[in-house]
């Protein structure tokens, strides 16, 4: 397994090995102890998959607020996408600065984002299914996000002028400047 850090600490970029023959590839892509040595000593409590049919479809900017924060492990096994995660823990020297990575099921990479980040995707090919590990049960009421176009964090989204495929949710959320300071740095 390889591990990347980025200039924003926490987020990492986690490829496991492929081992490959002419009848395809082997890979470990979960291993709990290397990944407490490795990345981040976490549990894991549940596994999320989803399809996104078109290209230019985004998912996002979402997290958790406490007490149900989460932390995700995300990968591509079929298509490919852009993956954002910004940072939103109020008094960090990266508060609002974002990792954006290429996630596909061709390289195998998965990306890990802390609790205190937000998280979306947008999908680079049709037909996309991504799959996501999370350190806490989803829990409705804490649910949050920003909205996808702030231009406070200078995204660059793999979109058109007609823009991405959003739902009604992803389309009202907030700018970052009116969210609360749910997360705090250190």
């Amino acid at each position: 397994m390889d591990v990347r850090e980025f200039d924003i600490p926490g987020v990492k970029l986690v490829t496991p090995a492929r081992f490959g023959d002419h009848r395809g590839f082997f890979s470990e892509t979960w291993n709990d102890r290397l990944f407490r040595e490795q990345v981040a000593n976490v549990t894991f409590v549940q596994d999320n998959h989803s399809l996104s049919g078109a290209k230019g479809t985004l998912r996002g900017l979402h997290f958790q607020k406490p007490p149900t924060a989460q932390g995700k492990l995300v990968r591509v096994v079929r298509g490919a996408v852009l993956d954002v995660a910004v940072d939103i823990r109020h008094g960090s020297p990266t508060f609002g600065k974002h990792v954006a990575v290429e996630l596909s099921a061709d390289n195998g990479a998965q990306l890990w984002i802390p609790e205190g980040f937000l998280h979306a995707f947008c999908t680079l090919t049709e037909n996309v299914e991504f799959l996501y590990k999370v350190t806490d049960y989803y829990s409705p009421q804490d649910d949050g996000g920003v909205i996808w176009n702030d231009p406070d964090l200078g995204i660059e989204w793999p979109v058109g002028a007609e823009g991405p495929v959003l739902s009604g949710k992803d389309q009202a959320l907030p700018r970052l400047r009116d969210l609360p300071a749910y997360f705090t740095y250190g």
